[in-house]
């Protein structure tokens, strides 16, 4: 299994375990931290590239907030949904996940909805840091996660032949 993988569920698990617990967190876990998740994983994006994404995350979900505070409708879904999607193809943030976010609003149960757009930014920056540092560590024991992921041919191939 991936390392990052295992990373990120141990986020995602974290964010969740704080939401329940710490009564003003509430908002700070939303599903489709997962699907960002996933996505930053399964992709390998340059830094620069996720942290537009995470900017893209921030804005759509400011929008779906105040667009909720104006009038929670169905119209403004659709108004949401609309702009959302513009965003996305105007600044080629190229994440769906996106799209999900702007709607948390008008799902979430939270009181605290002044909350969300921080607790998106918080959510995705913290990602971006656990994704960072499960790289790096990748990167540092590639020999280890070689070896115990069933490349034992790599891992073997890797280490210094020290007979001949």
């Amino acid at each position: 299994m991936n390392f990052k993988i295992v990373v990120a569920c141990v986020y995602i698990m974290i964010i969740y375990w704080l939401s329940l617990h710490v009564s003003f967190l509430d908002t700070l876990f939303f599903p489709t931290l997962g699907a960002f998740s996933l996505f930053f994983i399964s992709r390998s994006f340059p830094f620069s590239e996720i942290s537009r994404i995470t900017l893209g995350a921030f804005i759509s979900s400011v929008i779906g907030t105040l667009l909720f505070f104006i009038y929670p409708s169905s119209i403004m879904i659709f108004i949401n949904v609309l702009l959302t999607i513009w965003l996305i193809n105007k600044f080629k943030w190229n994440a769906p996940p996106i799209v999900g976010v702007s709607l948390i609003p008008f799902f979430s149960h939270s009181s605290h909805h002044l909350y969300i757009p921080l607790s998106v930014a918080a959510g995705m920056l913290g990602l971006m840091l656990f994704l960072y540092v499960a790289g790096r560590i990748e990167q540092k024991w590639a020999d280890v996660f070689s070896f115990i992921g069933g490349n034992k041919a790599a891992a073997k191939s890797e280490k210094l032949d020290i007979a001949g």
